[in-house]
């Protein structure tokens, strides 16, 4: 391993703030390779022990936080069934807020799930805090003489992210009572590739002695891949910017409600999450289980558990029997329904899988069609959407030249590669700028390079004042602690205020540029120009 600056603190904490599904691990500076997570969330209703507990927030009725988790859900449901849950706010999947989110900013809302709304950043807060004090109680729980101060943290962010999401993250763990001083950012595809180089697993010895391979991290919400290579050092090298898209295992989710809808009518479906909470998520917590057994070549009907009260919802709303739906749709022989049992087609199931796994795949053959990407051999695939079967199986017969290596707990690489990234954040050497950085300037007017629309006078001579003047270009790899160095001439002798631009684009000439976007500000004083007169 390359010799780096490791964390000073007693210990790293790692937040895998999911879309779905959220947790938390940590290890200590003595031995960083012990990864511990929580013992377990329990689900309560359905007695399911999880490592990680969904990504959801209850309010009360007065607007104030009240829990997180399993606990949120099952509290609602338990409200809901005494209709005693008006006034409260639930809200689920949040995060997905965050992806390419041209309009984020401080005072984005965030809808629960009856649609009233709150700050987003209030309810990403409080998701923080939460996280946080249960790991403050856990860690109390198992040992003494910790201090909250001793904790490095690390909260995991998709790769694919624009900034201004991962700077609402970072916002959000501040309000939190986060110290920023002791908090990093991880990209998870980074993450999970770090915590398979150096695990001693099948995943290692099959990376050992590979030079480039694509690291497919599939989340709940989205999919970030990207490309590295391990260097003689130890250090990780991004040799390909990281992109993706909102291909996760909830619009699997979708599918599969779509369907409900479909068979048993979308008005039955509201009313079961409307009338009888408790069956509504149980509904979503089977499947969630259910569907990562499903398997591209099983020709035997699937089993799913359904409250039978969707049943007697669906033929009130309907009119009419199940079985005469099942006729009326052509799914004779595909879906069969026995009290709180439905046998369902392997066909009609996997068909909820294929458009996310679609896009997946087309987007990683873009990527292993360019030319600098050939040497490509293998595909890392991690994350809890990785740990389907399904979709296992659809990625290696897309790609049987390629192997495909998926870690054990591929849904906790990411979350145990982020602890290991706290205590030694230098580990990746090198990536890939997914912008064009730089600030704006000011220049003599050059006809023979300038725009004449560009063209200003200021203090009675011609200049260009919208000059996008580059720091680092999208595509570019820059290595860990890389500098850039500028000398400027202050127009004001006390302050300068510099304007920071990004762009997508390499070859920006003007902030102007419809590529080009601002991203903020930052205010230099000249002390000494102070005394100047």
């Amino acid at each position: 391993m390359a010799q780096s600056k490791c964390s000073s603190h007693l210990l790293v904490a790692a937040f895998d703030f999911g879309t779905i599904y959220s947790g938390y691990a940590f290890s200590f500076r003595d031995n960083p390779l012990k990864v511990q997570t929580n013992q377990g969330w329990n689900a309560g209703s359905e007695k399911l022990i999880s490592l990680k507990t969904p990504t959801c927030v209850l309010l009360n009725n007065k607007g104030e936080f009240h829990s997180f988790g399993f606990e949120a859900e099952n509290k609602y449901a338990s409200l809901a069934e005494d209709d005693e849950h008006h006034g409260w706010m639930l809200f689920r999947r949040f995060k997905m807020l965050l992806h390419n989110n041209q309009e984020l900013s401080r005072k984005t809302i965030v809808d629960d799930i009856n649609g009233k709304s709150k700050p987003a950043m209030s309810i990403f807060s409080m998701s923080i805090r939460y996280l946080r004090d249960h790991l403050l109680k856990e860690l109390n729980n198992r040992t003494t003489g910790i201090e909250e101060t001793d904790i490095q943290y690390v909260i995991t962010v998709p790769a694919i992210w624009k900034d201004n999401a991962k700077q609402f993250m970072r916002e959000a763990a501040e309000q939190a009572d986060i110290d920023t001083s002791r908090l990093k950012l991880a990209w998870e595809p980074e993450a999970a590739s770090i915590w398979c180089q150096i695990i001693k697993t099948e995943a290692k010895c099959a990376l050992s002695g590979v030079g480039k391979y694509m690291v497919v991290d599939l989340g709940g919400g989205t999919a970030d891949i990207s490309v590295h290579e391990k260097c003689p050092d130890g250090t990780l090298k991004e040799l390909h910017k990281t992109s993706g898209g909102p291909w996760g295992g909830m619009y699997v989710d979708q599918n599969y409600f779509k369907w409900l809808e479909s068979f048993y009518g979308q008005r039955a479906v509201e009313r079961l999450k409307m009338e009888e909470m408790v069956d509504y998520f149980d509904l979503m917590r089977e499947f969630e289980t259910k569907k990562r057994s499903v398997t591209s070549n099983s020709e035997e009907l699937v089993n799913f558990r359904v409250a039978a009260s969707l049943k007697e919802k669906s033929e009130e709303e309907e009119n009419t029997t199940l079985h005469d739906r099942l006729a009326a749709l052509n799914l004779q022989g595909k879906v069969s329904v026995k009290r709180d049992r439905m046998r369902i087609d392997p066909s009609i199931v996997r068909c909820w899988f294929d458009e996310p796994i679609d896009n997946i795949i087309q987007h990683m053959n873009e990527i292993l069609a360019e030319p600098q990407m050939r040497q490509v051999t293998s595909i890392l695939l991690v994350g809890g959407f990785g740990e389907s079967t399904y979709v296992q199986d659809r990625i290696r017969k897309a790609f049987a030249e390629k192997r495909v290596i998926v870690p054990e707990e591929a849904g906790l690489a990411v979350l145990k590669g982020a602890v290991r990234f706290g205590h030694e954040p230098d580990i990746v050497s090198a990536r890939v700028m997914n912008y064009t950085y730089g600030i704006v300037m000011a220049l003599p007017f050059d006809p023979s390079k300038h725009l004449l629309s560009q063209k200003r006078v200021m203090n009675g001579e011609e200049v260009v004042d919208n000059i996008f003047d580059i720091f680092v270009r999208s595509g570019e790899t820059i290595a860990q602690g890389h500098v850039v160095t500028r000398v400027y001439r202050p127009i004001n002798f006390d302050k300068s205020n510099l304007e920071i631009y990004c762009s997508t684009d390499p070859h920006p000439e003007y902030v102007t540029d419809a590529s080009c976007k601002t991203l903020g500000h930052l205010l230099v004083k000249h002390e000494e120009g102070e005394t100047l007169t």
